[in-house]
């Protein structure tokens, strides 16, 4: 597992501003920072894929370069992840995106729920590396109900799940309960998760925040 601020970097600044309440309020600029995380992000992934030389040409004459081989897709969990999809779609230029609508249902009075999901596009997926982004990792439920899902659109080599902050109880449900090969890159991992299922510190709404409040059924 990946976690960007175990050493310190301007991470650590966009990190502060996501969780400041104050600077929550300018929604801009809180989209912007979980849009910048998601480049850091992306950059550190980028180590692990496979590249092959090529040869280029300069003004001056050719020249030898190592270049990815493939690029990965990228599937988003709506609507927290859309600014957190498009960092990685600004370092992956040319991947394929998916996106998936998935949300909490269903809530008990023990605050049990359920994951509904209404909404699938992804591309093919057999033999591809998939980015897997969801800002807030908190049971990981949804990202485990998601990745079941997209497996019919053919089975990936690999799942990078991705995260602005992690909770570690997700952490531990991903371990006990993703059927396929995966790995963890995230921002930040948190102390817990509070009674109610929500990051602590985290952020609040990763959604709320980026776009406003929603009215509940």
């Amino acid at each position: 597992m990946f976690i960007l601020n175990k050493e310190n970097s301007i991470a650590n600044h966009f990190l502060a501003e996501l969780r400041e309440v104050d600077i929550q309020k300018d929604r801009y600029r809180f989209r912007r920072n979980l849009e910048r995380l998601a480049e850091l992000l992306a950059y550190e992934i980028s180590k692990t894929f496979y590249y092959e030389q090529k040869t280029i040409s300069t003004p001056l004459e050719t020249t030898s370069v190592n270049l990815l081989s493939q690029f990965p897709v990228i599937i988003s969990i709506l609507r927290a992840g859309i600014p957190f999809h498009q960092g990685f779609l600004n370092v992956f230029d040319h991947a394929d995106s998916g996106f998936v609508g998935a949300y909490r249902s269903n809530i008990q009075e023990n605050d049990e729920f359920d994951i509904f999901m209404g909404y699938k596009a992804a591309p093919d997926l057999k033999g591809k590396v998939v980015i897997l982004a969801d800002p807030m990792l908190a049971t990981g439920k949804s990202v485990v109900k998601v990745a079941d899902t997209i497996k019919e659109n053919g089975l990936p080599e690999k799942i990078i799940i991705a995260s602005a902050i992690a909770a570690p109880e997700a952490l531990l449900f991903l371990e006990n309960n993703m059927s396929l090969p995966f790995e963890v890159y995230t921002a930040a991992v948190d102390e817990k998760l509070n009674d109610k299922a929500y990051i602590v510190p985290g952020l609040g709404d990763a959604g709320d925040l980026s776009f406003g409040s929603k009215l509940t059924s």
